[in-house]
C-alpha cells in the first residue's frame, strides 16, 4: 500500500484524499489556515531542499526548520522538499 506524504509537514496519510481533506499546520498561509498538499516526488531515504539544498531524513525533518535561502528572505519561510 502506497503512503502519501504533505510537502508542507511530512503528515502520513494512506490515500490522497485522506491526506487533502485536513488542515496543515505548516501551510504557508499560517498554522492549519490550508488543507495538506500533496508531495508529488517519491519515498526517499533523504529528502534535499529545493532552495538551499540542505538534507533530511523525512520530509517532516526537512521542512521543521526555517531556510536561509527561501525566496521570501533569509530564514523567512521553511525548507520545501525537491521532487
Amino acid at each position: 500500500m502506497a503512503n502519501y506524504y504533505c510537502e508542507y509537514c511530512g503528515h502520513k496519510a494512506s490515500s490522497i484524499q485522506n491526506l487533502t481533506v485536513n488542515n496543515c499546520p505548516r501551510h504557508p498561509n499560517g498554522s492549519y489556515k490550508g488543507k495538506h498538499k500533496l508531495y508529488e516526488g517519491d519515498e526517499k531515504s533523504q529528502y534535499i531542499c529545493k532552495y538551499c539544498g540542505h538534507k533530511a531524513s523525512s520530509i517532516q525533518n526537512l521542512t521543521g526548520n526555517n531556510c536561509p535561502r527561501h525566496p521570501d528572505g533569509n530564514y523567512k519561510g521553511k525548507h520545501a522538499p525537491a521532487l
